[in-house]
């Protein structure tokens, strides 16, 4: 079972939809990673809406729970990213940039990547936790 995570943009979305396999997996794991470029894609998307401020005070309170911990880019993070990005030059197999950070901080961590998105396979060495 997988006790540590890192969420993609998409996991929280579902999650705050009441998507149940999402639901039991952020309720059952010991450690829940949110990275800086997956909470600026979260933020990003309340500002197109009209329910900003209970977004944020709804995603205020998730960020609050002492499982969830907000993660930061630092120098290993630049490794990690630079391979990934080369990795995926040779094999012609691109992702989104903000995609190559997310799975570059899953890495740095040592977190599975929580996610709905199928590219991330092609990242070499990233735990994955697909949700589909």
């Amino acid at each position: 079972m997988i006790k540590r995570i890192l969420i993609d943009t998409n996991i929280y979305a579902f999650f705050k939809r009441n998507d149940p396999v999402s639901v039991e997996t952020i309720k059952r794991v010991e450690y829940i990673g949110i990275n800086v470029i997956v909470l600026g894609e979260i933020l990003g998307g309340f500002k197109g809406g009209n329910k900003e401020p209970d977004n944020i005070k709804e995603l205020n309170q998730f960020l609050d729970s002492q499982r969830v911990y907000i993660l930061n880019i630092d120098e290993e993070t630049t490794n990690f990213y630079a391979k990934i990005y080369w990795d995926l030059k040779k094999k012609g197999k691109p992702i989104p940039t903000n995609d190559m950070w997310v799975a570059a901080s899953a890495m740095r961590y040592g977190l599975s990547l929580f996610t709905y998105d199928e590219h991330f396979k092609h990242v070499n060495g990233l735990l994955l936790y697909i949700n589909n």
